[in-house]
């Protein structure tokens, strides 16, 4: 016997949406207090160390801007895809091959200096990401093959790409490992402010800056993100309305996947100096996280991405104090699971079944 049903919500007071978002936040810490009590932890601790700390020391906020930095770009790219109902789960791949793009710049013009160079490696790095997106892209539009599984393939070719140019044609002739030659000084990004590492303020973030305020304009005033929010909605809608549905997937995902791309130049030209198989680090899977829970609005991508790099620095804080990594793993784990969990129960209710709704179905059931 069923006791309730799930009922789609017409509409919902914000005050009803901040309710719900708090007691899911309140539901997540709860979770976390038992696991921390049952690994004989003190709460309280745990949460400072986890939200508080990692601003108490120097290179917390130093590694909570770079994070936020490139989950900021990556999700901003991954956003017009989404927006579109491109499900483009090929970030990491497209990062990897903006990085690529970035470097074969920096290596074809060694002696140039870093005004020019800089801004050619921005532009390397995007046209490489953009043709990478742009195969599932013709294969989605032409032949309306699965872009999830061809996205996420996708990765592991340019995973191996890179790791062919570790140990092969880029290898550093002066390492025993298979590591690619750091790029020089001229190919770096620089300090946005001489007295502030690179890493606290670089250029990166305002290139970050830079993009959100594209990302919005292009969606919500541009005739081109009107024409990607109604193929989103319905292809047939849009091709009745006379709109080149293949030009819009197409033109779409060279910007998602060339944003993603620019990730990977931030990457190698700021955070780690020279191209590895790790430059992505998992973030573009990361990022998916963070698109979603923005509810792909392009102002809220940032704040999401600064919180999320919060916890996700933080969780060293909890190892530090002697909470086992995998309970720090578990924690960071049960807050993401309530905050996006609650995003079911904004769009839905729970209605519970009276006897006499049961007695009609079975009766239209009967008949």
């Amino acid at each position: 016997m069923n006791l309730f049903r799930l009922v789609k919500r017409d509409t919902i007071t914000s005050m009803h949406h901040t309710f719900i978002r708090v007691i899911a936040i309140l539901i997540a810490f709860g979770l976390s207090s038992l696991l921390l009590v049952f690994t004989k932890s003190d709460p309280i601790q745990a949460f400072y160390n986890l939200l508080i700390e990692p601003f108490q020391y120097r290179s917390g906020p130093i590694e909570i801007i770079k994070l936020t930095t490139s989950l900021t770009v990556i999700s901003l790219g991954i956003g017009f895809a989404f927006k579109m109902k491109f499900w483009n789960i090929g970030a990491e791949g497209q990062i990897l091959l903006g990085a690529i793009g970035a470097m074969v710049v920096a290596r074809s013009l060694p002696t140039m200096s870093a005004v020019g160079l800089l801004p050619l490696m921005l532009l390397g790095s995007f046209v490489f990401g953009a043709l990478w997106g742009l195969l599932p892209a013709f294969f989605k539009a032409k032949f309306g093959t699965n872009e999830t599984l061809f996205t996420l393939m996708m990765n592991y070719i340019a995973l191996n790409i890179v790791k062919t140019l570790e140990s092969g044609p880029w290898k550093d002739p002066k390492s025993f490992q298979n590591t690619i030659t750091p790029l020089p000084d001229n190919a770096r990004i620089p300090s946005l402010f001489s007295e502030i590492p690179w890493s606290l303020l670089n250029a990166g973030f305002g290139i970050a800056i830079v993009l959100t305020a594209f990302a919005y304009y292009y969606i919500n005033h541009t005739k081109s993100g009107y024409e990607l929010s109604v193929v989103g909605e319905s292809e047939s809608t849009a091709r009745y309305a006379g709109m080149n549905v293949f030009a819009i997937v197409m033109r779409t995902m060279i910007i998602s996947a060339g944003i993603c791309g620019i990730a990977g130049f931030i990457q190698v030209a700021g955070n780690n100096s020279t191209l590895s198989s790790g430059v992505a680090g998992g973030l573009g899977f990361t990022a998916i996280i963070t698109t979603w829970l923005s509810k792909l609005n392009m102002f809220m991508i940032p704040v999401v991405s600064f919180i999320f790099a919060i916890i996700a620095i933080g969780k060293d804080g909890l190892i530090t104090i002697g909470i086992p990594s995998a309970a720090a793993d578990a924690i960071q784990g049960i807050i993401l699971f309530c905050v996006l969990g609650c995003e079911f129960f904004i769009r839905y209710k729970i209605v519970l079944i009276k006897k006499s709704d049961e007695f009609i179905s079975k009766v239209r059931g009967a008949a």
